[in-house]
């Protein structure tokens, strides 16, 4: 081949590969981030230690505060390493990095005083600056890292990796942040008996983090395979998954099967839940025994029927369980069942009931049930069976609604405190505390918990208490 030949040929090379690359590398831009996390979580640690060794003791605080600070910075960088403080994940959610930062930093206190205990027992340390120092870099790798978001997003913009979808005549995904092609317009087809192909994709996936194909069911399989050797994160669209409702995926022999349910909750997370319910149902019932005991007697005196109205109620796992009220409607127009809900004239509700109804104050025994287990403090709202949303029964507006029965009906929850509560006159009003339920089972914390508890008493008087 002589020389001009070649050199044409390398130019027509280049100008293909050029012209296939969809995305410039990001992966130095995030170690770039990476690194600027790394130096401004070391600069916070020995300023945090430095400063307020020095407000605490002056030159010799500083002294020792730098000593600390040598200690316990190996530790922390060694934990956050670790423990996802220089992640992906960490350039996307600022406070996912500084929440694990600040956990390495616990641990790494921990270790120090425990190591320092353990050959040294005697040596006299000021608790005041070792506190201090350690409660001040994680403070100042806090403001650090909220300062550097501007950085991140100079150097990576929106989105931190490069995500690629592949249209090649499936059903259309819109992810926000990702860079789309046409695979017919791009040359590419999952023709695995033709290495030219699977050169092709290559150059596409070049610089790509994750790709997804939407794609006919019958090429998903050459999909997946194409994928396989691309040295990439590689997904193939499946609406079956979505209808499924699936949370993952294994194989197990020659089967594959796909994980459609799982607890939402651990047994720690169980755990924290049921000592915050039984802690705070028993002091408050307590506090308000001299309410709850004035409230029966009322209800008694009105017209000499039972206090309490015990009504049937779905519960966690699709159990029945009985649920407390104080009684608020005439004893022989009760409804066990539910099948009519009370209205704003409602005929059935006493003076006293709408008065206890008004208030949420008929809510109230419903503490005995969170005590018994049946219930927790905040959960989706228990239902009577035969509730109906418009002319419907609930879950026959919409099946996910068996899906909120995972968890324990709560005394209030988030769709409540969203202001969906009272009657269901229309389907729309099922599908608001729905959907509600549903993003409370998703993304449970104790700390979610207590937010929700305050906002209740916000809104325990509201117009739509019948």
């Amino acid at each position: 081949m002589n020389a001009p030949f070649a050199a044409r040929a390398l130019l027509k090379e280049r100008a293909e590969t050029d012209e296939l690359l969809v995305a410039p590398s990001r992966e130095r831009r995030r170690l770039q981030c990476y690194l600027a996390l790394f130096i401004g979580d070391i600069f916070s640690t020995v300023v945090g230690f430095s400063v307020t060794g020095y407000l605490f003791a002056g030159n010799a605080g500083l002294s020792d505060s730098l000593v600390h600070a040598q200690l316990i910075l190996p530790i922390y960088l060694t934990l956050a390493l670790y423990n996802g403080s220089y992640s992906i994940d960490s350039l996307r959610e600022s406070w996912s990095g500084i929440f694990r930062a600040v956990v390495a930093m616990v641990i790494a206190m921990v270790v120090v005083v425990f190591v320092q205990f353990l050959i040294r027992p005697d040596t006299d340390v000021s608790r005041s600056v070792f506190n201090g120092g350690s409660l001040g870099a994680m403070l100042l790798i806090a403001w650090m890292r909220l300062q550097l978001r501007g950085f991140v997003a100079w150097r990576c913009g929106a989105n931190v990796i490069n995500e690629l979808i592949i249209d090649d005549g499936g059903p259309q995904v819109n992810l926000r942040g990702s860079i789309r092609i046409s695979a017919a317009a791009m040359g590419l087809r999952p023709n695995l008996n033709d290495p030219h192909s699977l050169d092709r994709l290559g150059l596409v996936l070049r610089n790509i983090d994750r790709v997804i194909v939407s794609c006919p069911a019958g090429r998903r399989a050459d999909w997946a395979m194409m994928l396989k050797g691309a040295n990439v994160d590689g997904e193939v669209l499946d609406d079956e998954v979505a209808r499924l409702g699936a949370q993952g995926a294994r194989v197990v022999g020659k089967h594959g099967l796909l994980l459609v349910s799982a607890g939402p909750l651990g047994l720690r997370d169980r755990a924290i839940k049921r000592l915050f319910d039984v802690a705070f149902a028993g002091s408050a019932i307590v506090a308000l025994s001299p309410l709850l005991i004035a409230i029966a007697i009322a209800v008694k005196l009105q017209d000499g029927g039972p206090v309490f109205f015990m009504q049937r109620r779905m519960g966690r796992g699709n159990r029945f369980f009985n649920m407390y009220k104080f009684r608020s409607m005439t004893q022989a127009l009760c409804d066990t069942d539910g099948n009519q809900s009370a209205s704003k004239d409602d005929q059935r509700i006493t003076r006293v009931g709408r008065f206890i109804r008004s208030t949420s104050i008929d809510e109230l025994p419903q503490l005995f049930n969170v005590l018994l287990g049946d219930m927790s403090l905040v959960g989706p709202r228990p239902h009577a069976t035969g509730s109906l949303a418009g002319d419907k029964l609930f879950w026959e507006v919409d099946l996910r609604y068996w899906q909120r029965h995972c968890l324990k009906p709560g005394l209030s929850g988030l769709a409540q405190v969203r202001g969906y509560r009272g009657a269901t006159d229309h389907e729309s009003d099922l599908i608001n505390r729905l959907q509600s339920d549903l993003e409370y089972l998703e993304g449970w914390t104790i700390m979610r918990d207590i937010q929700i508890i305050f906002l209740t008493l916000r809104v325990l008087v509201h117009d739509r208490a019948f």
